[in-house]
């Protein structure tokens, strides 16, 4: 097959790389987001330049001489590998067989930008990744292949994805592509009535309050772990709070108090239990051991985070 992929990031990347690899197909254009003013190129744009392919960055996909564009590439399929860009109609149904999106979780839980964040801090148990063909509403058309996979009890945002999802979804691309090339791949609608639709997780929704249970204080951290970051207050400043563990049993001091101090970090008191807290990051610097960052602050136990 004639392949478009569009994508970004490291994932778009190595999709790219192994679909040719697998050299099953042929990618006849890649296209990519615009260059952000002031960073490096895109590692799926560096990649595809390397490898002599064809790379558009157009603003948006709704203007007649990008859709000419895509066109002129007389594409059988389009690859949209973890793409935020939007791709109109328009520019969707050009390629022969339409166009095949990939979203980090398991549709129609979790439709947004922050799949990834959100039923870690809700909870969840179970998460995992669909691959859907893109209709107007966002990530809302019909299923062709979905993975599953467990959120363990400890797992932050990196351990979902880069040691989950992402390794798992890179495999699954040739996958895909063997449904569209079979000629008959599945189209299952999503459940309306079990969707669930969430914006960007940003840094004010990262706030903790120490005097919430200690599993939804803890769900909140590694939620936000590593972006946006879950965050508190000492002294009047902000402190992030990254790497942590979740302590069972009651705990005897008030929201937020500093229990104890230790090389492996500093102990929280949260409702129902306490927190060790084991990185953070200061107003003013980098990410760091807690028990340093107590040191440097002067923190010493009974003194009140959150405050």
């Amino acid at each position: 097959m004639r392949l478009i992929v569009m994508g970004q990031k490291a994932f778009g990347r190595d999709c790219l790389e192994k679909i040719l690899d697998a050299g099953h197909d042929e990618v006849v254009a890649v296209y990519c987001a615009p260059d952000d003013e002031g960073k490096g190129a895109d590692p799926l744009k560096a990649f595809a330049l390397s490898k002599g392919l064809p790379v558009h960055q157009p603003a948006n996909l709704n203007e007649e001489p990008t859709l000419e564009t895509l066109r002129s590439h007389d594409a059988d399929l389009m690859v949209m590998a973890y793409t935020t860009m939007f791709a109109p109609k328009a520019a969707r149904d050009i390629p022969r067989l339409g166009s095949i999106c990939f979203h980090p979780s398991l549709l129609p839980r979790h439709r947004g930008p922050s799949a990834l964040n959100w039923p870690i801090i809700w909870g969840e148990t179970k998460s995992g990744f669909s691959w859907f063909y893109p209709a107007d509403g966002l990530d809302g058309g019909d299923l062709a292949l979905q993975w599953e996979c467990d959120i363990g009890s400890d797992d932050t945002v990196i351990d979902l994805y880069f040691k989950k999802i992402f390794p798992a979804g890179v495999e699954s691309v040739l996958q895909v592509c063997d449904l569209f090339r079979s000629g008959n791949p599945p189209r299952v609608a999503q459940d309306e009535t079990a969707a669930t639709y969430e914006g960007w997780c940003r840094k004010r929704h990262a706030k903790i309050d120490w005097a919430r249970p200690v599993a939804e204080v803890y769900n909140l951290i590694r939620g936000t772990n590593p972006a946006p970051g879950a965050w508190t207050t000492y002294a009047g400043s902000k402190l992030d709070i990254f790497d942590s563990r979740s302590i069972a049993g009651s705990a005897t001091g008030a929201p937020g108090e500093v229990l104890s101090l230790g090389t492996d970090g500093m102990v929280v008191a949260a409702d129902g239990g306490a927190i060790r807290v084991i990185r953070v990051r200061p107003a003013k610097g980098a990410k760091m051991p807690a028990a340093a960052w107590a040191a440097e602050a002067g923190v010493s136990p009974g003194d009140r985070l959150g405050e």
